[in-house]
């Protein structure tokens, strides 16, 4: 009895070391390591250390394996509270602790699931099942309290094989077929089961061509000049009423020199640390100086919105050059930040909103949401699919909103917030995938970095170096073409996920290895 007790507890040393090492190593499949092997094996090593549990094991296994990926993967965010926040050690330590352990819940729910519907270790349950599973619970972690879509593995094929995927169906079916070919080659290092391993390499050998297939065309004859600025704005004064003039000059010294020489300038999200009601006239200064020089400057800014005497904020983007002269409060070439971010730009507390803004010191009491859906930006004849900063991870909302005359995706970004961190890296390699799954060209301006021009087929073609103040100037060919992903969204993959469940919970819990 007490040799058996031994064993057991020596299994579960074993799996939970196998957990938290596989779990930390799948943050290196993501940018920017992009080692992108390490998340098949990291899923390996969750569905491992689940096989013969209990429900109360499979949990812990779950939990452990959690800790170890966002423990690691999502600890930039204590830097935004210690560094720019001013908010103690401990109290940062608590905050990101608490955040890292609510993200854990997903994987262990998913360890619990899994054993209490499949309790019969099979193929079945490690391929269909778990992958059905896992797409739906990280449905519900991109979706519970608006949302946390961060380290989905599909963004790890970026640069891998199945990268060809996600022009057809998404990057949730990318993270659909990973999750099937971990559970595969779990069951051949368990059972020694061959045939498992030699239908991994058929799925590869099958898949890896797509990536040669390009779904979209260039425009060469319609190739435009662009130039983002990067301007390196230290986030500690970044909100500072005092500095906003210091700040408009580091922008306006990079602006004015090639107003005639390019024809489509990028300023990066609330490049205008202001409310736009404050910098009225040096609005339609310098629109009326890009309007005689044909040259647009697309810019984020606080954006507000005056109706009755009643004013509402968003987190915007506005053009300033366009053929119809900037009016404020009448411009309607303009986007409205949709998914706000949870305790820095919305709450449903008006009183944990108001002492949020306040540490934040920020320069408004609250941000309304922009419209889910909302007209292209338009500048120099170009069509821009636009997102701000964190809602460029949110895929179905950019697949709503792409049209098929957009020229451009559009993404300006301040991640300041996390200093030299992976939150930037991993923040542009999601971006990148929204490029490879629209077949559009991604212009990426941040305060100071991830700035780049991309492909679209979802490569880097030319950034600036982090942490600089410079700018970008490349000659840009606009894409055409519609990719299947962009027609159809997810409704395959959630038919394919349907029929899969039923067919996994049908023949998969009752056949044992």
């Amino acid at each position: 009895m007490n040799i058996k007790c031994t064993k057991i507890s020596y299994q579960n040393i074993y799996n939970s070391i196998l957990s938290l090492i596989t779990g930390i190593v799948g943050v290196f499949a993501f940018s920017p390591y992009n080692f992108w092997p390490l998340s098949i094996l990291s899923l390996t090593g969750l569905l491992i250390t689940t096989l013969q549990c209990n429900i109360k094991q499979a949990a812990l296994q779950g939990f452990i394996w959690g800790i170890g990926l966002f423990g690691t993967g999502v600890h930039w965010i204590y830097i935004s509270m210690t560094t720019f926040g001013e908010i103690s050690t401990l109290t940062s330590i608590l905050i990101t602790s608490i955040f890292i352990i609510y993200l854990t819940f997903y994987p262990t729910l998913f360890s619990i699931l899994l054993v209490k519907i499949w309790p019969n270790s099979n193929l079945w349950r490690l391929t269909l099942g778990a992958s059905v599973l896992w797409s739906v619970i990280e449905f519900l972690r991109g979706w519970i309290l608006t949302g946390f879509p961060w380290l989905q593995f599909g963004y790890s094929q970026i640069n891998g094989p199945l990268k060809g995927l996600a022009p057809i169906f998404g990057v949730k079916f990318i993270t659909f077929i990973i999750v099937i070919i971990s559970g595969l080659l779990t069951f051949f290092l368990t059972q020694k089961h061959y045939p498992s391993l030699l239908t991994i390499i058929i799925l590869l050998l099958f898949i890896t061509p797509l990536n040669q297939i390009r779904w979209y065309y260039i425009q060469p004859q319609r190739a435009v000049n662009i130039t983002l600025i990067q301007g390196n704005i230290d986030q500690n004064i970044k909100w500072n009423n005092e500095k906003i003039n210091e700040i408009l000059n580091v922008y306006l010294q990079k602006t004015l020199p090639i107003i005639n020489k390019t024809q489509i300038i990028i300023w990066p999200e609330t490049a205008i640390p202001d409310l736009e009601i404050n910098q009225t006239k040096l609005l339609l200064t310098l629109d009326k100086q890009l309007r005689q020089n044909n040259t647009s400057l697309i810019t984020g800014i606080i954006g507000v919105n005056e109706k009755s005497y009643k004013y509402t904020y968003y987190n915007s983007i506005i053009v300033l050059g366009d053929s119809i002269p900037y009016c404020y409060n009448y411009t309607k070439n303009r986007y409205n930040k949709h998914h706000l971010v949870p305790f820095g730009e919305i709450n449903p507390s008006s009183m944990i909103l108001q002492h949020v803004t306040s540490f934040l010191n920020l320069p408004i009491n609250f941000l309304q949401k922009g419209h889910y859906l909302q007209p292209q930006l338009q500048a120099a004849n170009m069509k821009f699919t636009a997102a701000i900063c964190y809602e460029i991870i949110i895929d179905e909302q950019i697949q709503k909103n792409f049209c098929k005359d957009t020229d451009f995706l559009l993404i300006i970004s301040n991640d300041a917030w996390f200093g030299n961190s992976i939150g930037p890296w991993q923040h542009f390699q999601m971006a990148c995938m929204r490029a490879l799954e629209l077949g559009r060209p991604l212009l990426s301006c941040t305060n100071n970095g991830i700035t780049a021009i991309v492909s679209a087929d979802g490569i880097s073609q030319k950034q600036l170096p982090t942490s600089t103040c410079q700018t970008l100037n490349m000659n840009i060919f606009p894409t055409k073409g519609t990719t299947p992903y962009a027609k159809m969204g997810y409704y395959p993959l959630w038919i394919l996920i349907f029929i899969c469940g039923i067919i996994a919970f049908i023949f998969g819990r009752n056949i044992n290895n």
